[in-house]
């Protein structure tokens, strides 16, 4: 029986700043986006501030134009039911792998409230109704804000009773029924509606979206003037066959709990998915055991210098369910209580502590492990060059860490 290939923590931590882009190594939004498969968008900050990590002078306008103007990019919920940023061409493999599932469960749970809210036999026909209406108003192109459909659409307004237990309230029916219809694909978001630090965005008809330039607008060069026609989609088990090649060549070697985690799949699941790529089992240190896809066994070579600043739910920190070879002991500090990471240092493939913006827009920072006196001098011109970028904006993460928190006092 031929030994199965180790793959140590200092080749895995090599990896991760490699293929992750640690050392600001991608050349724009698209590809720092695609080689991370996907950018978690549930704080409208997360996607700036991961790329302003990886790419050579990044700036807001870089990744405005990927989601806005050339729409290469497109922010949509998928695995997990979370908002990521996602490669546009890679939003059917989402669709199929996770993200059809996800819809399906939240139209049954709006189906449920309106069923409630009316009381009438016929409110999944009154909801299709309002659904039609909602994307007539849409379908001359123009990205409207919700309040906007709401007065325009009859029905929207609809108040329906969400949740159970202690955690019931009251909500027009728009702010659940768009959310499904671009979980569906119909609908896209556009512009926010404030800052970059917002997320209150506009809503448009997806496939106009994507087949033509905004209305008052020169069409982007290479993009058809046309309404773009809807794709076929694709197979369920196609679509996570894809997921899982394209994560694992992210993220290899990774554990079952790993892809498990990440996709939301069950374990059964995850383990048709990678039988489905031939995924190639390799041990890792501690003696378990982790997947890599069958090209990607060899020595991967020892590339971890590199020190930077990732946001809160970056993609890299929130990429691995099993942390520790990357993490250590510091997830109490650095993880809020739902397990959504907080603003972290890192050092060679490392978690070596946190950083925080101060009232007055300082970036500062906490180190927990000893990096000596060279690194952290690196450490702090990273804190003075984001600080620089950042130019008196405080972007306060969405879900806050303890040592965030005390930082930013």
């Amino acid at each position: 029986m031929t030994a199965r290939r180790r793959i140590g923590t200092a080749e895995r931590r090599a990896r991760l700043v490699a293929r992750h882009h640690l050392r600001r190594t991608a050349a724009d939004a698209e590809t720092a986006v695609r080689d991370l498969v996907a950018v978690h968008s549930s704080d409208p900050v997360t996607p700036y501030l991961a790329l302003w990590a990886r790419i050579p002078s990044f700036s807001v306008a870089h990744l405005d134009d990927a989601l806005y103007r050339d729409r290469s990019l497109w922010r949509l919920h998928a695995m997990r039911r979370t908002l990521f940023v996602v490669p546009t061409d890679q939003a059917r493999t989402m669709d199929a792998a996770c993200g059809r599932d996800v819809a399906r469960a939240e139209r049954r749970k709006v189906e449920r409230w309106v069923a409630q809210a009316l009381d009438r036999d016929d409110a999944r026909e009154w909801l299709r109704d309002v659904e039609e209406r909602t994307l007539v108003v849409l379908a001359d192109g123009r990205p409207r804000r919700t309040q906007e459909l709401t007065a325009d659409v009859d029905g929207l307004s609809l108040p329906i009773t969400v949740g159970s237990g202690r955690w019931v309230a009251s909500t027009p029916l728009s702010s659940r029924l768009l959310f499904v219809l671009a979980m569906e694909g119909h609908i896209v978001r556009a512009e926010p509606a404030g800052s970059w630090r917002s997320s209150q965005y506009r809503w448009a008809n997806a496939r106009r979206w994507f087949g033509q330039a905004p209305a008052g607008e020169a069409p982007v060069a290479e993009a058809p003037v046309a309404e773009a026609p809807a794709p076929a989609p694709i197979d369920a088990a196609e679509g996570a066959a894809r997921l899982a090649r394209s994560w694992l060549s992210a993220h290899g070697p990774a554990t079952v709990t790993d892809l498990s985690w990440w996709t939301g799949w069950t374990v059964r699941a995850t383990n048709a998915a990678l039988t489905a790529i031939a995924a190639v089992e390799v041990e890792l240190d501690g003696g378990g055991g982790g997947w890599v896809l069958p090209d990607d066994v060899g020595p991967a070579g020892d590339d971890r210098d590199g020190v930077a600043l990732l946001p809160g739910l970056d993609p890299t920190v929130m990429g691995w369910k099993e942390r520790h070879w990357y993490l250590g002991e510091h997830a109490p500090q650095l993880f809020d209580r739902n397990g959504n990471a907080g603003p972290t240092v890192w050092v060679d493939g490392r978690v070596v502590g946190a950083w925080a913006q101060r009232p007055s827009g300082e970036v500062v920072t906490a180190i927990l492990d000893d990096v000596g006196a060279a690194v952290g001098q690196q450490i702090a011109a990273e804190a003075a060059a984001l600080t620089a970028w950042l130019d008196g904006v405080v972007a306060i993460p969405r879900f806050r860490a303890p040592l965030e928190r005390q930082l930013s006092a």
